[in-house]
């Protein structure tokens, strides 16, 4: 990003092909929709560019870059509130044809669908958090840098994401065995 800064903007591509499939994740599990959010990529590229003398380099470039998306993120918001009800986490997990039984593969499948359900309940900030934290696999100063916040309020939040979401997720669950057990 430095290189970009002092005027080389052909490393924008470079730093694309690193960088945009991990945003891409992060958008699509914030903001719960496909097409948005390879929109949302670009836009943050963009915006990188447009904002690269912003780019001190005393940060990570991760931060810095996570903190656009962010931004985006409240401002695509802003312009579409149908956000939340688009969320398929298959659509971002790899391929379940790993050599299974057809039986272990819908039983991830069924796995995935209720977790899915159980994110898609979480609030915002907690599924943002455990976006970053598990998914994106960001360090917590690098989170807590993002959030403008401190690195032991990341670890509390990361701690009570992860208890909502077991609970909701043995709820979810439950409520699918229920459903399961009345078709038949």
């Amino acid at each position: 990003m430095l290189k970009v800064k002092a005027g080389d903007p052909d490393k924008m591509g470079l730093l694309f092909e690193r960088h945009s499939r991990a945003l891409y994740g992060f958008l699509f599990h914030m903001s719960n929709h496909r097409e948005a959010s390879e929109d949302m990529v670009q836009i943050v590229f963009y915006r990188m560019l447009k904002y690269s003398h912003s780019f001190s380099g005393e940060g990570e470039f991760k931060t810095w870059m996570y903190h656009l998306a962010r931004n985006v993120l409240k401002d695509q918001a802003k312009k579409d509130k149908r956000m939340g009800n688009r969320y398929d986490i298959a659509d971002f997990s790899e391929k379940m044809g790993n050599g299974e039984s057809a039986d272990g593969d819908l039983q991830r499948k069924q796995d995935l669908n209720t977790l899915q359900n159980a994110l898609n309940r979480l609030n915002a900030d907690h599924r943002e958090v455990l976006v970053m934290s598990k998914l994106q696999e960001l360090k917590y100063h690098q989170i807590a840098a993002v959030m403008n916040i401190t690195k032991g309020a990341v670890k509390v939040r990361v701690h009570r994401a992860i208890n909502e979401l077991k609970e909701i997720y043995a709820k979810v669950n439950t409520k699918q065995d229920g459903d399961e057990l009345q078709k038949r």
